[in-house]
């Protein structure tokens, strides 16, 4: 048995301590650049979606330059559009529910709790003090409107931060536009840099990286702007004054099994016992919902999502919380493409793991033969 020379051993620790201290250096660097990276961040995520569009028009015989420009005003008129019509619509929900409030206080008190005592048989309301719980969320109201108020007046004061907020909205398009045109060539340099050795893994890596995150933000982005488009027009169609509203909240929360459509159906619920105070609303809600679940799971999300993602939604709500604590807006911007990388390694990983000899042993593994469901006799006489 071979040993390694004591220096040997110092040297690869050495190693070890200047790639740890490069990592450390680089989360310290990111951290404190990440109001000037924010935008170049975003920009670089939506050419990424746009790349593939863009190589399919320059492979049908346009020129770079003007794949890029049909894209780019796409998805510049897609954006338009959205606040065009969501602004208003959520402006106009909101206003509704403001004007609700009174109705839903009195339901809550005389109905709900009186039913739920009822069942129990627990006097809720000698454990909740509903006046102070009202007072309670007045005042935070007020005191989040006062909060809001300074900063707002705080940006005005300060040229600096106000300044900087308007360079970052303006240069957000022209960064997005070129980070387009030049993104296969930003692709290749860096490809450039991969050890020969390493190019062949690396461009796997990669590729199936792209894959992941591609298809869970195309994919699952998809399915919740159908499913909210879905159930807030079924909401409406049964008659409920926020069905648009909690339509959007359920399609927003549909990447969480079972916490999407669960708290559209509770929200759906009260705002139909609220609004009519009958069940055959109730059941209208229901409808819709069932109809949502059936859609998004025999259709919706094995065509747009498929079972190749690998991202489980605990994971992504992890990783945009930690990203958003440790680095702010920028880190929950970094999370998802940080959780697609971190996953594939880890199946990578796991490859490496299962086809070594630590996972495999000295001995031949027995392998059942899947044409005739047994295990290969060993020969005779051995």
């Amino acid at each position: 048995m071979e040993h390694n020379h004591p220096l040997d051993d110092i040297a690869r620790f050495l190693r070890r301590l200047q790639w740890t201290a490069l990592g450390v250096g680089l989360c310290w660097l990111l951290w404190l650049l990440a109001p000037i990276l924010t935008p170049f961040v975003l920009a670089a995520m939506l050419a990424w979606l746009g790349d593939p569009l863009a190589d399919k028009l320059q492979r049908a015989g346009r020129s770079r330059n003007a794949a890029v420009a049909l894209v780019f005003t796409a998805m510049a008129l897609l954006v338009i559009l959205a606040l065009v019509l969501l602004v208003p619509t959520i402006e106009d929900q909101i206003h509704t529910l403001v004007l609700s409030m009174p109705k839903y206080q009195a339901w809550f008190m005389q109905t709900a709790l009186p039913w739920a005592e009822a069942r129990t048989g627990i006097e809720l309301t000698r454990w909740l003090d509903i006046g102070s719980l009202i007072d309670l969320v007045r005042d935070n109201w007020e005191r989040a409107g006062g909060v809001a108020s300074t900063l707002l007046g705080y940006m005005s004061r300060s040229g600096f931060a106000l300044l900087a907020l308007v360079a970052n909205v303006a240069l957000l398009p022209i960064i997005t536009f070129f980070f387009l045109r030049d993104w296969d060539l930003l692709v290749a340099r860096v490809a450039s840099l991969v050890p020969r050795d390493h190019l062949a893994t690396t461009s796997r890596l990669a590729r199936e990286s792209s894959e992941v995150l591609g298809g869970f933000l195309r994919g699952q982005f998809l399915v919740m702007l159908i499913l909210g488009v879905m159930y807030g027009v079924g909401l409406w169609g049964v008659g409920l004054d926020l069905g648009i509203l909690i339509g959007i909240i359920a399609g927003l929360l549909t990447f969480v099994p079972y916490v999407g459509p669960a708290s559209g159906i509770i929200l759906g619920c009260i705002a139909a016992l609220v609004q009519f105070g009958d069940w055959q609303h109730v059941a209208g809600v229901l409808v819709v919902f069932g109809l949502g679940q059936v859609i998004e799971s025999y259709w919706l999300t094995p065509k747009l999502v498929g079972d190749r993602i690998g991202l489980h939604p605990v994971a992504v709500i992890f990783a945009v919380l930690a990203g958003g604590q440790l680095f702010g807006f920028l880190g929950m911007l970094l999370a998802l493409p940080v959780a697609a990388i971190a996953n594939v390694l880890l199946r990578y990983a796991q490859e490496r793991y299962t086809h070594s000899r630590l996972y495999a042993g000295e001995q031949p593994a027995i392998v059942m033969d899947r044409a005739t469901g047994t295990y290969p006799r060993e020969p005779e006489g051995e």
